[in-house]
């Protein structure tokens, strides 16, 4: 009887753990990197944390040249600015994803997707340069004028929409934030629906569910990690978006009102605005400040959205 064939000897082995050691470091990499640029961002911003400690958040003084520095115009711009944009952009993403996976023909379904990926394409300082010569004059004619010509006078809504309307300012800021971050939102919210099993939902619609409940008990339970995934994603560009907010939000570092027709400043329009010509010293620590501050704002919003994750998954066990 002859024996079987002796087996190959096995080549991949070190293959394996070369790969193994490769992928460790690179995670290792990552997490050196975010902890240096931590480190680096404590130890630049340590005089004026030293010197304001956590009144920095609170005190909307900015003054160089007394060397008395307060983040509350820039936090509270930043903030303002991206919530508007959110608050635009998240329901047209959606209806632009949902136009695109059910409703839309099949011939319009490519050259429409495409060209909403091709706003992703444009730079942010031609966004802020239209936004500022073009929709800052239109803002100002058929929206700021009517609504304060509707509005003033009226408690709490009238303070809203004071101020001169001349096209920039938080909200000019955050519809040009909208714009930017629609394409993000929209082509995440997309992809994840075309992943849902089509069986779910022509199940759905044979029970005589319409589109919209369709979409809102099949599909967007089904996707919701990649949902919110991406309205994140379109929240840290908001975020951290530098030249539009520059051109659109006026850079004015003090806070007269809420209006939202009001100029304001940002971090990262401060940022871009002051760090190249500050003296070193106090002033260039509290820019740093700013931007520990920026950084520490983003690592929020990425931990409630992983709560607001589980959450949704220990409800969904709950209702199983």
């Amino acid at each position: 009887m002859t024996p079987p064939p002796a087996r190959p000897a096995r080549t991949g082995a070190l293959a394996d753990i070369v790969f193994a050691w490769a992928a460790k470091g690179a995670a290792l990499i990552t997490l050196g990197l975010l902890a240096g640029i931590l480190s680096s961002l404590l130890v630049g911003a340590w005089p004026a944390i030293d010197k304001y400690g956590l009144g920095f958040l609170t005190n909307s003084v900015w003054d160089p040249v007394a060397l008395e520095f307060g983040g509350l115009v820039m936090i509270y711009g930043t903030i303002a600015t991206s919530l508007i944009a959110l608050l635009i952009a998240v329901p047209v993403s959606f209806g632009i994803a949902l136009f695109l996976t059910e409703l839309s023909p099949a011939w319009l379904k490519r050259p429409l997707g495409t060209a909403i990926e091709l706003l992703a394409a444009i730079p942010s300082i031609v966004y802020g340069m239209w936004g500022l010569l073009v929709f800052g004059p239109i803002l100002a004619t058929y929206v700021q004028q009517p609504l304060q010509d509707l509005l003033t006078g009226i408690p709490y809504l009238g303070a809203f929409v004071s101020g001169p309307p001349v096209g920039i300012g938080i909200l000019s800021a955050g519809i040009i934030l909208a714009i930017m971050i629609i394409p993000f939102i929209a082509a995440v919210m997309r992809d994840v629906f075309d992943v849902t099993p089509p069986m779910l939902k022509e199940s759905a619609y044979a029970l005589g569910s319409t589109t919209w409940e369709v979409m809102y008990r099949v599909v967007l339970p089904y996707t919701k990690a990649g949902v919110v995934g991406g309205i994140m994603l379109g929240l840290g560009r908001a975020l951290g978006e530098t030249m539009a907010v520059t051109f659109e939000i006026g850079n004015f570092n003090q806070l007269d009102s809420l209006s939202l027709f009001a100029a304001a400043n940002s971090i990262t329009s401060a940022l871009a605005n002051e760090f190249a010509e500050a003296a070193s010293g106090l002033h260039q620590a509290a820019l740093i400040y700013l931007g520990l501050v920026l950084f520490f704002i983003t690592f929020v919003v990425l931990s409630l959205s992983k709560l607001l994750l589980a959450r949704l998954r220990r409800g969904e066990g709950t209702r199983s």
